[in-house]
């Protein structure tokens, strides 16, 4: 649990510095390299390009191991 600060009076010494967190927040903010809209959409088409990608890949990979695994029981049986 954190440890209430006796120097500010307890947690009216932690209210008070509410504003100061504020402060700093939107300074750390305001340093963000925020990418465009371009960048974004880019970004989010990849994502779809590559999901997609990998899911078509996944389901060949599941699809030969499930027919091998078939022919398999077959011999067996």
């Amino acid at each position: 649990m954190a440890e209430v600060s006796r120097e500010k009076g307890g947690i009216g010494g932690w209210f008070a510095n509410i504003p100061t967190f504020v402060r700093q927040v939107q300074a750390e903010t305001a340093k963000v390299a925020w990418p465009t809209r371009r960048e974004t959409v880019m970004t989010a088409t990849m994502v779809v390009a590559m999901t997609l990608i990998l899911g078509i890949f996944f389901f060949g990979v599941d699809w030969i191991f499930s027919r091998i695994v078939a022919a398999l029981i077959r011999l067996a049986a």
